[in-house]
C-alpha cells in the first residue's frame, strides 16, 4: 500500500507540473469516476463487459481444454490442427473483428467471436503443454492398474495436468479481457470500451484515465478472486509449492 500511495503522489505532482487537461491528476479522475458512477454510465458498462467476458471465456475454457488434450494425446489431431493452432496464435485478436463484423454484423456475436478467438488458443496451447509434461510412467502405471478410457482421462491425465491447465486458464482470462476491450473500442457496444472511446471523443482525459483505473482494478480483483487462491491450492496439493 505504501508503494501504491507513492505512485499516486508522483502522479499528482506530475499532473500539476504539466497540462492537467491532457494529464489530469488523481483528484480529477476520482471526480470523473464519481460523476459517472452516480449517472449509472460506469456501472452499466462494467456489468455489460463482465457479462460478455463470462460468456466468451466460458466457451474458450471448455473448448480450449478439450482441444488441448486432443492435441496432446491424439496423433491425427496433432498432425492436422497442431500447426494451425500455433499459427493462429500469432494473430492479434482484434484482427478477427473485421471478419466477425462481416459475418455477424454489429451485434453481440461479433464481440464474442473476438473474445473466444483471443483466449481459446492460449488455453489450448497451455493445456497441450500441461498434458505433454505428464510423466509417461504415471500413465503406464495407471493402465497397469486397470485404468482405461474415460477413467484414465478423468482420474489420471486431467488431474495430473491440472496445475498447468489452471495456469493456462489464468492466462486465457487475461487475453479474453484484452480482446473484449479491443473489440468494444472499435464499435458501439455499451461496455467499458465504449466509455473509453466516449471519453476520447469528448476530450475528457479524466474519464479516459478513470476507465483505465477501473480496468486495472477489475483485472486485479478477478485474478485474485478467481485464480490466485485456486492456483495456490492446486500447486500446494500437487506438491509444487511449500505448504
Amino acid at each position: 500500500m505504501g508503494f501504491l500511495a507513492l505512485l499516486v503522489a508522483i502522479w499528482a505532482v506530475a499532473s500539476r507540473s504539466g497540462d492537467r487537461f491532457l494529464f489530469p491528476g488523481p483528484d480529477d479522475v476520482a471526480l470523473a469516476l464519481r460523476d459517472n458512477v452516480r449517472s449509472g454510465l460506469l456501472p452499466r458498462a462494467v456489468g455489460r463487459s463482465l457479462a460478455r467476458l463470462a460468456v466468451g471465456y466460458s466457451v474458450s475454457l471448455v473448448v480450449g481444454v478439450a482441444l488441448g488434450v486432443a492435441l496432446a494425446r491424439v496423433r491425427w489431431v496433432k498432425d492436422t490442427l497442431g500447426a494451425v493452432v500455433l499459427g493462429l496464435q500469432a494473430i492479434p485478436s482484434v484482427c478477427w473483428l473485421p471478419l466477425a463484423l462481416l459475418w455477424f454484423g454489429l451485434g453481440e456475436m461479433a464481440i464474442q467471436v473476438v473474445v473466444v478467438l483471443g483466449s481459446l488458443l492460449s488455453i489450448t496451447l497451455a493445456t497441450e503443454s500441461a498434458v505433454n509434461t505428464i510423466p509417461p510412467l504415471l500413465v503406464r502405471a495407471a493402465r497397469t492398474m486397470g485404468a482405461e478410457g474415460a477413467r484414465l482421462w478423468l482420474r489420471v491425465i486431467l488431474p495430473a495436468a491440472l496445475p498447468g491447465i489452471v495456469s493456462g486458464a489464468r492466462l486465457g482470462w487475461t487475453f479474453a479481457w484484452r480482446s473484449l476491450l479491443a473489440g468494444e473500442l472499435l464499435f458501439i457496444s455499451g461496455g467499458l470500451g465504449q466509455v473509453l472511446e466516449l471519453g476520447r471523443e469528448l476530450h475528457d482525459m479524466a474519464l479516459v484515465l478513470g476507465v483505465m483505473v477501473v480496468i486495472v482494478a477489475l483485472g486485479l480483483a478477478s485474478d485474485h478472486l478467481l485464480f490466485g487462491g485456486l492456483e495456490r491450492r492446486v500447486r500446494r496439493s500437487w506438491g509444487l509449492d511449500r505448504a
